[in-house]
């Protein structure tokens, strides 16, 4: 979401109700860097609201993902990561020592922008890569160590 987002019209747009909990996930969601963890999303909320659970902070963003207002990605060994960057389909770079994520725009056309060798039969409407290596901090501690 972006600041001319006000995110209480959002959640009630898709059916919710305004809690001082949603709304704190979704400006923590606003306020943190573009890939965040669940307890990086805890640890803002308890320090906006106060007390929050754990499965509360999941349950939230389980369903912000269903209703399209996140997106969650899956590097492998990695926690999973929620972003707000929902209306393209992007892909990811993730650094295999800090784990640093950063966006790699989609590189053809609208989504899924990739067209697998077979679909065997699917109707492909997403397609979600993961580019691994390392960052330039990460290469330049490989290069002076």
């Amino acid at each position: 979401m972006d600041e001319r987002t006000d995110p209480a019209a959002v959640l009630r747009e898709r059916g919710f109700r305004v809690t001082a909990t949603r709304m704190a996930v979704l400006d923590a969601l606003d306020q943190l860097p573009p890939h965040v963890t669940v307890e990086q999303v805890e640890a803002s909320v308890r320090g906006r609201i106060g007390a929050v659970s754990t499965q509360a902070v999941y349950d939230i963003l389980r369903t912000l993902h269903e209703v399209g207002l996140v997106r969650r990605i899956e590097p492998a060994g990695s926690a999973a990561l929620f972003e707000t960057r929902v209306d393209d389909n992007h892909h990811h770079l993730v650094c295999r020592d800090c784990g640093v994520t950063v966006d790699v725009d989609c590189t053809v056309g609208e989504p899924p922008c990739l067209t697998p060798s077979s679909a065997a039969g699917f109707e492909v409407d997403e397609a979600e890569i993961i580019f691994w290596g390392r960052c330039p901090d990460c290469v330049g501690k490989r290069k002076a160590q």
